[in-house]
């Protein structure tokens, strides 16, 4: 089929990195790639905590960078945390300007949340619990508005077009009313900003379709994949059985919050200083260890919030109501679900990949922010201070200039990836790859990505997939050490230095070959 070849930037991805990149690039025209109607789909939409920046006087962003830094585990890069924290108030002064209602006080200022690991209130936040649906939808009217942007909706990347040693676009499907074949798009450059990868663990509190593909199509390309063992599990999903679980957010453990177990006694101040406070990977560890002692972890809000919570913390509210949970008398059951992915394509401070025409920001990428273990509420200024980064990076290089809107053909459907297969990988992922780890169970994983590949070899989707597994289980593989949300059984102990990782997909293929094998 005939390349459509356009002047436009392509964005993959519709969250807020792809948002705030977009509308930086103004005026130089833009396509934007988005499976789901624009500002629905994405993990920053379900965002509940909020953004984390030093507001408050008596804060600092030396003391942001630092609280990150430690959180990291030795992994993160201090001159990147220094930068991106330094940057944050304005941005949040930005998302202001754009609409976005941010909670007030009184007297003009934000209202600001604590939460795990920070050493001060200083997450920005919406009614509570709504920072990213209304950070979302602020950013979608303006997006809507722009006449230099174009969003084809319902519309997924399958892959990436490289001409001459350069990504030059991207191979795009519909997906709306199922998988079609895929048409090249070529682009006067190319930005992923499609998500993370949680989805591809049967427990999770990601949206259904953010299931590695953008960061394994990348992979698949050539691109180097930073720190991909590094996936960090939120403690506090709630536990009813839907798929995704709905999120209890840390802010209610910054009100207060208790986790208890089922004799209604709290467990954290055993396990750490901080307790409810803790790292989100000391916090996730001690949940997933009395869920797998069958203990029922709840979260206890009623002394702390009682009936407020159902008025300042409406998304919680709303998910306890859907399962026949009443948190004004009832704790609420959690359990440990794969949240946000540290790791991703590895990029400069400038948002570069290391593939030349490729650049990445949000949660696909990894700049060196986030280390081994995120800290709370810093992966949407990520998202911000990247995409703006990666925008500026870009328009550097283009000419202005006008563009027709694209349009795709009609196209042949191919078949979706067997659901029976996603399912299986998903559960290989959590019973492997996912809170704790060990060689055994690592190899086995790697064994089942394998065989997940080889049942439908022909559909992309799947193998976009599985790339990222294998990255993720090739890499905590490779990683005989615990750190951070990184823990293995059989290695429990840190090394002496932390260093971060990096994997292409050949090398990731690699080590699992030499699983099988030895699993043989």
């Amino acid at each position: 089929m005939t390349p459509i070849d356009t002047p436009r930037v392509l964005i993959v991805g519709a969250g807020l990195a792809a948002h705030y990149a977009a509308l930086r690039l103004a005026p130089h025209p833009v396509l934007m790639i988005s499976p789901e109607p624009l500002g629905s789909g994405a993990s920053s939409a379900w965002a509940q905590g909020g953004v984390a920046a030093a507001m408050d006087p008596a804060d600092s962003a030396e003391a942001h960078a630092r609280d990150t830094v430690r959180a990291g585990a030795g992994t993160v890069d201090a001159q990147v945390a220094r930068t991106v924290t330094a940057e944050a108030r304005a941005h949040i002064l930005d998302l202001t300007g754009l609409g976005t209602p941010f909670d007030r006080t009184a007297e003009g200022g934000y209202v600001l949340s604590r939460e795990a690991a920070h050493s001060f209130a200083r997450v920005v936040r919406v009614r509570g619990d709504q920072a990213g649906a209304e950070i979302m939808q602020a950013l979608t009217a303006q997006v809507r508005a722009a006449p230099h942007v174009q969003v084809l909706e319902g519309v997924m990347a399958t892959g990436l077009v490289i001409e001459d040693g350069r990504v030059r676009g991207i191979e795009a499907a519909r997906c709306a009313q199922g998988l079609t074949q895929s048409v090249k798009l070529r682009g006067a450059a190319v930005l992923l900003a499609g998500g993370g990868s949680g989805g591809l663990y049967a427990l999770t509190t990601n949206p259904p379709r953010i299931r590695g593909q953008v960061l394994g199509m990348a992979a698949r390309a050539g691109a180097v994949i930073a720190d991909a063992e590094f996936v960090q599990f939120h403690p506090t999903a709630i536990a009813g059985g839907l798929d995704p679980a709905p999120l209890a957010t840390e802010a209610l453990r910054g009100e207060g919050a208790a986790l208890i177990d089922r004799e209604g006694a709290r467990f954290m101040p055993a396990a750490h200083p901080d307790a409810e406070l803790a790292p989100r990977d000391i916090v996730a560890r001690a949940v997933f260890a009395q869920t797998q002692a069958g203990m029922a972890p709840a979260l206890d809000t009623r002394s702390v919030l009682g009936p407020r919570l159902l008025t300042e913390f409406p998304a919680v509210a709303a998910a306890c109501r859907a399962l026949g949970i009443d948190p004004v008398t009832q704790p609420i059951p959690v359990a440990a679900a794969a949240h946000y992915h540290m790791g991703g394509i590895a990029t400069d401070e400038a948002g570069a990949s290391t593939l030349p025409g490729l650049w990445a920001c949000g949660e696909v990428a990894s700049t060196g922010l986030h280390g081994a273990n995120r800290l709370a509420s810093n992966g949407l200024l990520e998202a911000l201070v990247y995409g703006r980064r990666a925008a500026d990076a870009i328009a550097q290089g283009l000419v202005a200039g006008d563009a027709q809107p694209v349009g795709l053909p009609d196209l042949a459907p191919v078949p979706d990836p067997d659901p029976a297969l996603v399912a299986r990988l998903r559960q290989a992922m959590t019973e492997g790859a996912g809170v704790i780890r060990d060689a055994a169970g690592l190899r086995h994983t790697l064994d089942t990505i394998a065989s997940v590949e080889e049942a439908q070899p022909d559909c992309a989707a799947l193998l976009n997939m599985t790339a990222t597994a294998t990255l993720i289980a090739a890499a905590a593989l490779a990683r005989e050490e615990s750190r951070g949300a990184h823990f293995r059984a059989d290695h429990p102990e840190a090394r002496a230095a932390g260093e971060r990782s990096f994997f292409t997909l050949a090398q990731a293929l690699e080590i699992r070959a030499l699983a099988r094998k030895d699993s043989a």
